[in-house]
């Protein structure tokens, strides 16, 4: 910065700062459909790589629409779309790998049952099928 610049203005910042949400925006979802692709493909892989990816890009999303909103950038109308839909399809995702998640506990629970429990426990200190005096009252 010369001896003569002056500092950005708060116009100046805001309309930067709304200027880097658009590419934002776009990376959440292009990594929202390369999470797709990978639950689809059921690459265990490429599904923790992706889900990495849309983290970092999520990250980045939030702290430029803090930053644009603290310098009062006015967020055009298509980007908050765009991103309340990015929102509900995170949610969307999250609530259909929960119900994957879920079916496939209940497909081990039945390739590979926990062991049975007995319907009748021998009382500790008893043999079993003896009564005691008093046992049994009327």
């Amino acid at each position: 910065m010369s001896a003569h610049a002056l500092p950005p203005t708060t116009a100046a910042l805001a309309a930067t700062a709304a200027c880097d949400l658009e590419p934002a925006i776009a990376e959440v979802e292009t990594r929202l459909q390369a999470l797709g692709d990978a639950l689809l493909s059921r690459d265990a892989t490429a599904l923790e790589r992706c889900a990495g990816e849309l983290h970092r890009a999520l990250t980045e999303a939030v702290t430029r629409f803090s930053l644009a909103a603290r310098h009062g950038a006015q967020v055009p109308r298509a980007l908050r779309q765009r991103l309340v839909r990015a929102t509900g399809a995170v949610a969307a995702q999250r609530e259909s790998l929960s119900r994957a998640t879920a079916a496939l506990d209940r497909a081990m629970d039945v390739l590979i049952p926990t062991e049975p429990q007995p319907v009748y426990r021998a009382v500790p200190g008893r043999a079993f099928g003896t009564a005691t005096r008093g046992s049994l009252r009327v």
